[in-house]
């Protein structure tokens, strides 16, 4: 009894450092503390915190994967039993973390999901296409069309989009100045649909200073009003796929590199700090000319 006593001493003394001293979140307590009861519920006569080696994980390791968890669940839940470990061995006196001996299997990439070049196309053309609301401002359709068209044309953040003034915005070069991740700044060229767009707006909005897009309050427009503009377009279109900025963001990548882009440019137009961010694109490109060669080869 008193060592299942010092066990539970020992788990709530991790959840209390978790939210004193780190400041996690309740969902992250939670994760954390049932992540750590799945598995002292698993080891027969569970023999205490001190006495577990690293074969003991490995053993739950090859449960887990033999029950068919994803890989994202598994490194969830050992990223919670290795926190843990490490605050025993620091905190408790605990010898030795078994856990730095066991290697997990390697994260699941996942592919953006891109809209092909047909379906970019109906996203662009929808704010003329359908009726807006009468409550609307006068200029909505040109405002929405200018939006989409500038994510498509020039790759940027939503963030990013909803910070842009009227000064970021230079016509003649086509071209918009923007603050991206750390403040860093970056000039994107900006395509002439793109800029007509902007262009047709502004003068049908009278925007001439302050934030570039506005609500018809000409406040400067929410990021969740602008993601708002995506899910009503994409329920009024014929795409399969959710839409979002950052699917257009995943498109002008992809569609960059199908039409011979190399990474290094596109690295420098999305602003990424890392050049292995922008390699993910290259899997995209790849997968798609797969898709093609199956479908168009005599011999695939």
């Amino acid at each position: 009894m008193a060592e299942i006593d010092q066990e539970n001493a020992e788990v709530e003394a991790f959840l209390e450092y978790l939210s004193v001293e780190k400041n996690c979140s309740h969902r992250t307590l939670s994760n954390y503390e049932h992540a750590i009861d799945v598995f002292r519920d698993s080891v027969l006569k569970f023999p205490g915190w001190g006495k577990l080696d690293a074969d003991d994980f490995r053993d739950y390791l090859y449960d887990c994967m033999k029950s068919g968890w994803a890989r994202s669940t598994i490194r969830l839940h050992f990223s919670a039993l290795r926190s843990f470990y490490k605050f025993l061995t620091r905190r408790h006196g605990l010898a030795m973390n078994p856990l730095l001996d066991v290697e997990l299997p390697k994260a699941e990439k996942k592919l953006p999901v891109v809209l092909n070049q047909a379906q970019v196309n109906e996203l662009l053309e929808m704010p003329f296409k359908v009726e807006q609301p009468k409550q609307a401002a006068p200029w909505t359709a040109h405002r929405d069309a200018a939006i989409l068209e500038l994510f498509y044309s020039s790759g940027i953040r939503l963030a990013e989009l909803t910070a842009l003034n009227v000064e970021d915005f230079d016509l003649p070069n086509e071209c918009v100045r923007v603050f991206g991740k750390g403040n860093k700044e970056r000039i994107c060229p900006v395509g002439t649909p793109a800029a007509d767009a902007l262009h047709a707006y502004r003068n049908e909005a009278r925007v001439m200073e302050g934030p570039l897009f506005i609500s018809k309050l000409r406040k400067r427009m929410t990021s969740r009003a602008i993601s708002d503009i995506f899910k009503k377009y994409h329920a009024l279109s014929n795409i399969p796929v959710n839409i979002s900025p950052h699917k257009l963001r995943h498109s002008f990548a992809t569609h960059l590199l199908d039409h011979g882009a190399d990474l290094r440019s596109v690295q420098t137009l999305l602003g990424h700090a890392s050049l292995s961010t922008t390699q993910i694109y290259t899997h995209v490109s790849i997968e798609r000319m797969k898709k093609v060669y199956e479908k168009a080869h005599p011999r695939a």
